[in-house]
């Protein structure tokens, strides 16, 4: 078999112009991986998060890929921008087997720390008018639509295949399509792609689909689906106050790096929704539900789960990292009661009530006092005093060991 890698390594080799292929058993973009080295791609080149392809082979637990990088030349000390090493990035049998290969090759195992130099892609190079498809190598007529989940005013959902593996499929629906929209959806969607941290799941790629082009939207299938599934749909998972400490701690380090991001993530809204849980139950903050900018602008789309101060002011005028707190505190609410937020009221009453009457959560008795004070701090009323995701990791990460 060929040894293969994923596309999101070639973030780091776009120059040498390695070509997509399709293999149904490699998983999806795959990438033939003695082709990096026929077109002299630069086996270590970083993209713009500071991943090198090993990086991205060992995120996704490609172990024959990731020995061959190594055994070609690929460092495994390099470290990205957030001071990740592939060796961090790796499973720990993996780790020990490219330990092993990197000292018997030579290789010094000590850091080699980021450089923040200009980092020149394909995305500012490439022409304005190129096409989605170029861009995201993906093909619409390789997908197969197998099952709709769901269907709403901003689009459907569909469980797919794509070059053998199962995906999700969310195709949006948009008024009068432009070249405009078109162009924005190009240049938003691969800020998606964020391939940096374990428990954030991020975009695969995006297509249009013709005759009329819908945008389209691909991630990777979760064998659990949300968190908000596996809370209120009767999936045979039991979530108890340890799983949900273990869920909390997930988001939360998930929160705190893409807080680190400059500028932030645009019209993300932290939910049970947009949380997905994978098959090992980690919990993972789904980009492909971040909303792009031609979406209903200004539409609130779950209240229960906004700021108060966030359901009142421009978003221009709102602390986002504050706001995001108060989201993270109402799902911690949610998953220690294991109850849907104002489940008995409208969203627009939701955001009336929130925004207007002074409506919260009821903590109810018997909840944790540890969590109880937890809750507390992060639903501060003034945003100015709720703490930071980084603040908040450690005292889960205390609280997981109780």
């Amino acid at each position: 078999t060929l040894n293969l890698l994923p596309a999101p390594a070639l973030a780091g080799a776009r120059a040498a112009d390695v070509p997509v292929v399709g293999a149904a058993a490699a998983g999806p973009g795959a990438v033939v991986l003695p082709q990096l080295i026929q077109f002299k791609a630069d086996i270590n080149a970083v993209n713009e998060h500071g991943n090198t392809p090993l990086h991205y082979a060992c995120f996704w637990g490609h172990d024959p890929v990731a020995e061959d990088l190594v055994g070609n030349g690929a460092l495994v000390s390099i470290a990205n921008k957030y001071g990740e090493t592939p060796m961090d990035k790796a499973k720990p049998p993996l780790r020990e087997v490219l330990r092993e290969r990197a000292e018997k090759l030579g290789q010094s195992l000590t850091k080699i720390p980021y450089k923040d130099t200009f980092w020149k892609g394909t995305t500012r190079t490439r022409p304005r008018n190129g096409t989605l498809n170029k861009l995201a190598g993906i093909d619409f007529k390789q997908l197969i639509l197998s099952q709709k989940l769901n269907e709403n005013q901003s689009g459907e959902l569909w469980k797919g295949r794509w070059q053998g593996n199962d995906i999700i499929i969310k195709m949006l629906k948009i008024r009068d399509w432009t070249t405009r929209k078109s162009r924005d959806f190009n240049e938003e969607y691969p800020k998606l792609r964020i391939f940096s941290h374990p428990n954030v799941l991020p975009v695969l790629g995006a297509c249009q689909a013709p005759p009329a082009p819908h945008p389209i939207i691909i991630s990777h299938w979760m064998p659990y689906g949300s968190l908000y599934n596996v809370l209120h749909e009767g999936t045979n998972f039991v979530v108890d106050q340890m799983q949900a400490v273990k869920f909390a701690f997930d988001i939360a380090r998930g929160m705190a790096f893409l807080h680190t991001l400059e500028p932030l993530i645009p019209r993300h809204h932290l939910n049970s929704r947009s949380i997905m849980i994978d098959e090992d139950m980690t919990a993972r903050i789904s980009m492909a539900d971040v909303k792009f900018s031609f979406q209903c602008p200004g539409r609130m789309y779950a209240p229960a789960w906004v700021a108060p101060e966030a359901l009142q002011k421009k978003p221009e005028e709102i602390n986002r990292r504050s706001a995001d707190m108060w989201s993270f505190a109402v799902l911690l609410w949610e998953l220690v009661t294991r109850e849907v937020p104002f489940a008995d009221l409208s969203n627009m009453e939701i955001g009336m009530k929130v925004a207007l009457e002074g409506l919260r959560p009821t903590i109810p008795p018997g909840i944790s006092p540890h969590i109880c004070k937890l809750m507390k701090i992060c639903m501060n009323e003034d945003p100015a005093k709720r703490p930071k995701f980084d603040m908040i990791v450690p005292i889960l990460e205390k609280m997981q060991e109780k």
